[in-house]
């Protein structure tokens, strides 16, 4: 027989929905014991404990059940009692019949399908059913659904989450519409047991049902959502109650604001927020916080500003969640001031400052590079008893790192190691910092140091001393170290062999580089796009540029795709060849292949049109890049400036250098070499010695080349002191000469009869272990040999086969013919 229930919630007056939820929530009076299993076996004659007995006398207790329940129990001790399930539902159908016995009911629903002997929760339900049409309890449509919602309810209260499902999918079946708040309690079980995704549809079938529930089912589902990081979803279920015009409260906001944070959805989460206000709801801290960090962590410091104000004008505590999410939003924007600023204020609110803000502090400086107070805060932290994080830690050894300050660095390490809390990570940082350096030796102390802490190197740590090796070009030792990490039973990646490649290919070994390449092949370990670039990167450098078509096709088909990096190498490789048609043609086959040129490449082209003497070709390349609103950066200018410097076009460069000036780059020691060199070949010394002036006055540091042309330049013009003056001022800063320079002062000094000063020069040489040349000794002789010190000149001439070197057709014409001229 099948009962039909009204579906219609609101059917069920308020008052008594409150007050079974009551009778749900409180604790029944003292269990009374029915755990024997239940079965339905045939009536024994010879007794009067028959089921059919038993049924009846329950029957004529119908109206007054608490009888019923005192006749059952006085029964249930008898010898041959036998407990059957027609006997048990009509039992619960008579004590749900009263709100008097409504307790006994539940406890005796509680304590049955707590047993493991329980028939299933669908049997169940549909004997409850049955019992219900055939001894008339269907007449009374809230007693007989009152039996269902108990029995759906003892079924949680046993952990019976399945059954519990079960039993509510059954009941509906039958047309009978569950409480909302034993709904409410199913849903919250399912949740709290991980059963999220049950929890959405069981939610859904209800809707689908037209079961809405009440607000307390949207939190369920919503937390559900949030819970399973179904944030979209959450805010679907909040749109559809909406819409179904449930009346909805500040949990409900609260809930779906924390979803979309997490979408993102800034915009909808700060409307909401303004909803709430106009709803007369003030939001919680947490809400208010949820929507704060989201801001700043999407990048929008400034609204989180204005949110930050809007609590405290409610009257709402700027908590630590919120100050540290403020105060790492401005370091990321780098207003690091702003976050010390945020700082002091908090503090003085009296909101103790913890680990994580320091952190935020210290980071932020040293990002920026201000390493004194970033020092200054972590020396504030251990000052108030904080104990310094690893990460903080590390984070000023990467700004030490970032300004170079390496004995910082290492009495910083000593204490992270006195405090115990030095990683690998934290050895990385350094490690890394020697083998850039080229300082392999330090490396390898630190890394002996390393190990007696008992650290044991990652991956990483043997790749930093690969990358030292190869620094340094010992490729060996940079070799040996990929045998350790294969004999400590690492395996090596891709960073790994694609340091080796690199470091093979600048040693000029390209053969070792290809062995490595297919040793890493060997090894399973496919090549990235990274080690594809280095690889036709190194055969453009050795001088191999006429087998990149070959490899670069053989690279495409395994899936690599060129980038401006990649045509970079390539054009780079031409136009150091000489072949600035091979250098344009990978140029048009990289805008037919949709990789826009960048800068770098648009310089390289400019470079090489202006050492092919193609200035005019350059400068369209230059409109081009203006066209497309690229600007110059330091490197192309000085390309342009050195093309026209060579040209001896000195007004062109210097309108170059005027307009590089003007848009806000300075000028590096490569543009001022240029100039100062196209100046003194126009032998206009005044103005190469104008901008030797503005290098020191801007710290510009000057090289060797720009001495090598100053210094020639005076000794030309006869300003000999003038030229010995800058050549010391020169071995002041500890630049080396070389034998152009040494070769400029013989000549130079010679040519103004400065003889012992050309010999000193010469003693200088031999002191530095740099063998003069040919043209050195022949400048010298013909000074001898000029002022009749024939004796001398030929001194120079035995000291020359004495040296090795060969004397050339100049010499013999100097000291046989007396052509003084060379």
């Amino acid at each position: 027989m099948r009962t039909r229930f009204s579906n219609n919630l609101t059917s069920i007056p308020p008052t008594n929905l409150l007050r079974l939820f009551s009778h749900l929530s409180t604790n029944p009076p003292p269990p009374q014991h029915f755990s024997d299993k239940i079965t339905s076996p045939e009536p024994h004659p010879s007794t009067n404990l028959s089921q059919n007995h038993i049924l009846e006398t329950l029957l004529t207790h119908k109206s007054n059940p608490k009888s019923a329940f005192k006749f059952f129990k006085t029964v249930e001790r008898k010898r041959g009692f036998i407990k059957t399930v027609d006997v048990f539902c009509l039992l619960v159908q008579i004590l749900s019949s009263t709100p008097k016995t409504h307790s006994y009911a539940r406890n005796l629903l509680n304590v049955y399908v707590s047993t493991d002997s329980t028939p299933s929760a669908k049997i169940l339900v549909e004997q409850l059913l049955e019992c219900s049409g055939k001894y008339g309890f269907g007449s009374d449509s809230d007693s007989d659904s009152r039996v269902f919602n108990y029995l759906l309810n003892s079924f949680v209260r046993a952990n019976k989450i399945t059954d519990a499902v079960e039993c509510f999918r059954t009941m509906l079946d039958y047309d009978m519409v569950p409480w909302v708040p034993v709904m409410n309690i199913l849903l919250t079980a399912m949740v709290r047991r991980n059963m999220i995704r049950s929890a959405r549809e069981l939610f859904d079938e209800m809707v689908e049902r037209g079961m809405y529930g009440d607000c307390y089912s949207l939190h369920v589902v919503m937390r559900a959502c949030l819970k399973e990081g179904k944030f979209e979803e959450a805010g679907r279920f909040f749109e559809e109650a909406k819409r179904r015009g449930l009346v909805l409260d500040a949990a409900a906001y609260s809930i779906v604001v924390q979803a979309v944070c997490k979408v993102p959805d800034l915009n909808l989460a700060c409307g909401l927020l303004k909803e709430m206000r106009e709803l007369g709801w003030v939001p919680s801290e947490g809400t208010y916080t949820a929507v704060v960090v989201a801001c700043v962590k999407y990048g929008n410091v400034k609204e989180a500003l204005r949110l930050k104000d809007e609590m405290v004008s409610v009257g709402l505590p700027v908590n630590v969640i919120v100050a540290r999410s403020l105060m790492k939003g401005y370091c990321v924007q780098g207003d690091v001031n702003l976050a010390v600023q945020l700082f002091d204020e908090i503090v003085e609110g009296g909101v103790a400052p913890d680990v994580i803000m320091f952190s935020n502090l210290i980071d932020g400086f040293s990002i920026i590079g201000n390493m004194e107070k970033a020092y200054e805060f972590y020396t504030q932290m251990k000052f108030m008893g904080i104990q310094p994080s690893v990460s903080i830690l590390n984070s000023l050894l990467k700004g030490f790192r970032k300004q170079n300050l390496l004995e910082n660095a290492y009495g910083l390490l000593d204490e992270a190691v006195e405090l115990g809390i030095a990683n690998v990570v934290t050895y990385n940082i350094v490690l890394m910092w020697l083998c850039e350096s080229g300082k392999v030796d330090e490396a390898c102390n630190l890394w002996d140091k390393m190990m007696s802490q008992g650290i044991t190197p990652s991956l990483v740590s043997y790749n930093n001393l690969i990358l030292g090796h190869c620094k340094k070009g010992c490729m060996d030792d940079a070799y040996s170290v990929l045998n350790d990490i294969l004999g400590r039973g690492l395996k090596p990646n891709v960073v790994t062999y694609t340091l080796l490649i690199d470091g093979f290919f600048k040693k000029g070994d390209s053969e070792r580089a290809f062995a490595v390449l297919e040793q890493m092949k060997a090894a399973d370990i496919a090549p990235t796009d990274h080690t594809f670039n280095t690889i036709i990167n190194g055969l453009c450098k050795t001088g191999r540029v006429s087998e990149i078509h070959d490899k670069l096709n053989n690279f495409i088909k395994q899936g690599f795709i060129p980038t401006s990096i990649t045509y970079k190498s390539i054009i780079n490789g031409f136009v150091k060849e000489g072949a600035i048609e091979s250098a344009m043609s990978a140029y048009w086959e990289m805008c037919e292949n949709g990789v826009s040129p960048n800068v770098t490449i648009y310089t390289s082209l400019i470079d090489g049109f202006c050492k092919c003497n193609k200035i005019g070709i350059a400068l369209e390349m230059l409109n081009d890049m203006k066209y497309k609103g690229m600007k110059l950066d330091v490197i192309a200018y000085s390309a342009l400036i050195d093309g026209f410097c060579k040209m001896q076009d000195m007004e062109s460069a210097s309108k170059f250098f005027a307009e590089l000036l003007e848009v806000g780059l300075t000028p590096n020691t490569v543009v001022y070499n240029s100039m100062i060199s196209g100046f003194r070949h126009l032998n206009n010394m005044e103005a190469a010695l104008n901008l030797h002036q503005k290098m020191i006055k801007n710290k510009v540091p000057c090289d060797l080349q720009i001495y090598t042309s100053l210094i020639g330049g005076l000794l030309k013009e006869g300003k000999l002191s003038f030229a010995l003056d800058l050549y010391s001022e020169m071995l002041s800063k500890g630049i080396v000469p070389d034998i152009v320079l040494y070769s400029v002062l013989i000549n130079g000094l010679c040519n103004h009869g400065q003889l012992k000063n050309a010999d000193k020069i010469l003693e200088e040489m031999n002191g530095n272990n740099i063998t003069p040349s040919v043209l050195v000794y022949n400048t010298l002789i013909a000074g001898h040999f000029k002022e009749g010190n024939l004796q001398e000149a030929f001194r120079l001439h035995d000291e020359m086969l004495d040296k090795g070197l060969v004397p050339d057709d100049t010499t013999y014409d100097i000291l046989v013919n007396g052509k003084l001229k060379i």
